[in-house]
């Protein structure tokens, strides 16, 4: 099975800049998108073959998510049914018949680290969200998760450390979910791959010098861990600051 997330940084510009001839040549199973910046009906958009979801944030033109699956879900749910979490399209969670599918576009911490509070809340939450999933049946979470968990996970750590993505509070919130029994699938696969990322800034030409981070993830529950087939990184697929990543996995029976 193969899955796909990106956070495409605005659905409606993206289509202009080839995003349906990428969806097509990449033919995933499950294509999750982060940051859709709309709302639904804002864009019609369809694929032969896929079903759609899409959460939407309540301030328009901002954050949302969105789900293009093949297999048609079993249930879908939006947020994690915490009212202050669930006004900005954040989560969606799609189940299947042996696992549950999130898809997740985390709060930022924001420059001066004004969010830095709410992202903690939000973590202890979304992960507490994640354990009581993971109890029922396999989870994999997949989007922008907003944090670089290692050094070796963006090109600057010194001069980026205690910025928002980079601070010691975001990075102990990841190693926490990791110990509550799931597993970073590329770097399950790839521990000691460097100028591996999926983020760029606009500025400084860093795409071109590979300047980047890697805060897009494929998580997913210690017990699938031999599952995982591969676990990649398109960067050379443009049309966002971000770069679609890729979970191979065998899942289904």
């Amino acid at each position: 099975m193969k899955l796909i997330s990106w956070n495409v940084n605005g659905l409606r510009a993206i289509v202009n800049k080839g995003f349906k001839k990428t969806f097509e040549k990449l033919n995933s199973d499950i294509f999750c998108i982060q940051e859709t910046k709309m709302q639904e009906g804002q864009l019609d958009i369809e694929f032969d073959g896929y079903k759609k979801y899409f959460n939407s944030a309540i301030r328009k033109g901002y954050s949302g998510t969105a789900i293009f699956t093949k297999v048609e879900p079993i249930a879908v749910s939006y947020g994690i049914e915490i009212e202050e979490h669930d006004q900005e399209g954040r989560v969606i969670t799609a189940e299947f018949e042996n696992f549950f599918l999130v898809n997740c576009y985390t709060p930022n911490a924001q420059r001066e680290l004004t969010r830095l509070e709410y992202r903690m809340k939000w973590e202890d939450d979304f992960r507490n969200y994640l354990k009581k999933l993971d109890m029922k049946k396999s989870v994999i979470l997949c989007g922008d998760l907003n944090v670089a968990h290692k050094e070796i996970d963006l090109k600057n750590p010194k001069s980026n450390k205690g910025n928002a993505g980079f601070t010691d509070e975001e990075r102990n919130q990841m190693t926490s979910l990791l110990e509550s029994g799931f597993i970073d699938s590329f770097r399950f696969l790839y521990p000691d791959k460097t100028d591996s990322y999926s983020w760029w800034s606009y500025m400084g030409k860093a795409r071109e010098k590979n300047v980047g981070w890697r805060i897009d993830y494929f998580i997913v529950s210690e017990k699938l861990k031999n599952n995982i087939k591969d676990s990649k990184i398109h960067s050379e697929i443009y049309g966002s600051d971000h770069c679609p990543v890729e979970l191979d996995i065998e899942i289904f029976k």
